[in-house]
């Protein structure tokens, strides 16, 4: 069971690129989207990821328990993260359970708005694809001497210095929105 916990890095990231590839050319081929609403459906898209990524890194992975099940689910949710920030198989859901959660996310998506599906979701998944190669890319790389940067020392800080803030992992933007950002 154990092994069924790690997953390597590179798997989500062409999992997730094929799927959002696949369901984007399929939306044009049956006439579903235009460039113009694909282009900003996908952009609608991975920006909800990013709110959705705030909102589960906050309220979720850093819920404040209150009861020794929900500490045990917080552990195992994110808390082992945190003491093992480097360990780089444990930086990605398994694929199993993200497969499920993004079948889920079809079926929800499709319902509320229909065809727009096949340009909304490829962007919620190369979101979620964004988010995990930055958090990789923090764990596991020193740090950049480029624009990565920012995001780097961004969620470093909630590692290593402020783990009430700095919630963004894939952009701050959602820190300055909701004032998590940290204290400079």
């Amino acid at each position: 069971m154990e092994r069924l916990t790690r997953t390597h890095i590179s798997l989500p990231l062409i999992i997730f690129s094929i799927i959002s590839t696949s369901l984007m050319v399929y939306g044009f081929q049956q006439s579903y989207l235009t460039a113009v609403s694909a282009s900003l459906l996908f952009i609608g898209g991975f920006m909800s990821f990013t709110l959705v990524e705030y909102i589960m890194h906050r309220f979720v992975f850093h819920l404040n328990p209150k009861t020794e099940k929900q500490e045990k689910f917080a552990y195992a949710v994110h808390g082992v993260h945190h003491d093992y920030p480097k360990d780089k198989d444990r930086l990605a859901m398994p694929i199993p359970l993200s497969l499920t959660l993004s079948t889920g996310f079809f079926f929800l998506f499709f319902l509320v708005m229909g065809n727009n599906v096949y340009a909304f979701l490829p962007g919620f998944l190369i979101g979620y694809a964004s988010y995990l190669w930055v958090h990789y890319m923090v764990h596991a790389f020193q740090p950049p001497k480029n624009f990565w940067k920012v995001l780097w020392v961004h969620h470093g800080i909630h590692h290593y210095k402020d783990p009430g803030n700095a919630f963004g992992v894939s952009s701050p933007f959602w820190d300055l929105i909701f004032r998590t950002m940290p204290r400079k």
